[in-house]
Order: C-alpha cells, then sequence, then structure tokens
C-alpha cells in the first residue's frame, strides 16, 4: 500500500483566518466513530504530499508528533483569486474496510493515429470509480493508448487493467479515450455534401426564372390589348 505522511498540530482557539493569517492551512478531521479535531497544517508540506497523492492517496497523519491516523483528503477549498489552499477536510479511513474513490487515469505509450494520421488525443473521463480496501486504492491506473491504431478505435472502462481486488463502479462501455480525425479531413469530408446541395439549388433558381419571365410576358401582353 501506498501513504504518505504528513504531519499536523492540534487547533482549538484560533479562528481559520487567524490560522492562514500565519501562512498555515486550517484543518478539520472527522469519520465514523471518530472524535472531530481541528488542525494546522504547514501549507509547503501539505502541497507536496497533495501534489504526489492527490485525494486517492491514503495519508498517515502525525497529530502533535505522536498519534497516528488514516485519512484521505475528503475536501479542499482555495482562494479564488491565488488559488492557494485554504482550508482541508480529512476524512478518517479504516485500512481495511471497502471504499468508493476515484482513481486518475495515467496515458501512456504513442496512438498510430497521432503519429501517423495528425489525429488528436480526445478524453471523455480522465478518471474511474473504483470500489476497494482503502489500503488497495491506487495511485493511478495506467491506460495504454498504442492500441488506437485509428479513428475507428477507442478504449472504454472494460479496457483498464485493475489491481487484484479492485473493481470499477462504471459502466463498462462507457468510452474514456478515443482520437479525432484533422479538422482539414473533416472539411473536404464535408464539402461534396455542401456541392451537391448547391448544384440541386441551380434548377429551382432556373425554374424561378423562367416563372417570373412568363408572368412579365402575359402582362406586356395584356397591356398590348388593353392600348
Amino acid at each position: 500500500m501506498e501513504t504518505l505522511n504528513l504531519e499536523v498540530k492540534s487547533r482549538e482557539s484560533l479562528s481559520p483566518k487567524a490560522v492562514r493569517d500565519t501562512g498555515l492551512i486550517p484543518a478539520e478531521f472527522y469519520g465514523p466513530k471518530q472524535k472531530n479535531q481541528s488542525f494546522t497544517v504547514d501549507y509547503q508540506s501539505f502541497r507536496r504530499v497533495y501534489a504526489q497523492g492527490g485525494q486517492n492517496t491514503v495519508i498517515e497523519l502525525t497529530i502533535d508528533g505522536k498519534d497516528k491516523t488514516y485519512v484521505l483528503v475528503q475536501d479542499l477549498q482555495f482562494d479564488p483569486v491565488s488559488d492557494k489552499f485554504t482550508h482541508i477536510d480529512f476524512k478518517y479511513v479504516d485500512l481495511n474496510k471497502e471504499i468508493e474513490t476515484e482513481v486518475p487515469l495515467e496515458l501512456i505509450g504513442e496512438s498510430k493515429a497521432v503519429r501517423e494520421m495528425q489525429g488528436t488525443i480526445v478524453t471523455t473521463k480522465d478518471f474511474i470509480t473504483v470500489k476497494c480496501l482503502a489500503k488497495n486504492i491506487p495511485h493511478t491506473l495506467k491506460v495504454d493508448i498504442s492500441v488506437l491504431e485509428d479513428f475507428t478505435c477507442s478504449i472504454r472502462v472494460k479496457d483498464i487493467a485493475l489491481p487484484e481486488g479492485v473493481v470499477t463502479l462504471d459502466d463498462l462501455e462507457t468510452v474514456l479515450v478515443n482520437v479525432a480525425a484533422p479538422k482539414a479531413e473533416e472539411e473536404e469530408t464535408a464539402a461534396p455534401a455542401e456541392g451537391a446541395a448547391a448544384e440541386g439549388a441551380a434548377p429551382a433558381e432556373g425554374a424561378a426564372a423562367a416563372t417570373d419571365a412568363g408572368k412579365d410576358e402575359k402582362a406586356k401582353s395584356k397591356a398590348d390589348k388593353e392600348s
């Protein structure tokens, strides 16, 4: 099991704003049969841990240098201007119980449709939802895009290799990755249809012109009789 370590300190009287003013991050800890606790977290320490694990990797919290517990990042809040972390929610996890979580997909390899046909990789979903023991949560799931040899190929949920003990909760037929054809090729395919439409319009325009000419001739004939 991959775990990351993070030290936190108990927070009792300081308000979240006061904590942020000191350059730290306020955090809350909670979970089934757990006592809710408030912490302060060193900003750079958490930034490094989160960059490594994201929200689906178990973190071992060391509280005040002695107590230890296992958590996942349940929620994060950000400053709308600076995009810095402003608040963290840690949720307790029992390593021996199953949980549901989202695991990000990591694209590897090279697609022939991209290399030789100038296609563009299209990712319709960059994670899948799984269920497993907390200690078995994969950090990422690798997706080999070398199987995408042309524009008809796609990678679906059922094509993802899952570690033992990990099952997905997503529809197995959901498309995750495919390759889009170059725009120039799409425009060339559409051009004949547009040309056919223009040619189809020509007789109609000619018929309209003939009808107008007939109307003019009748009007002229009528005027000659009346005169």
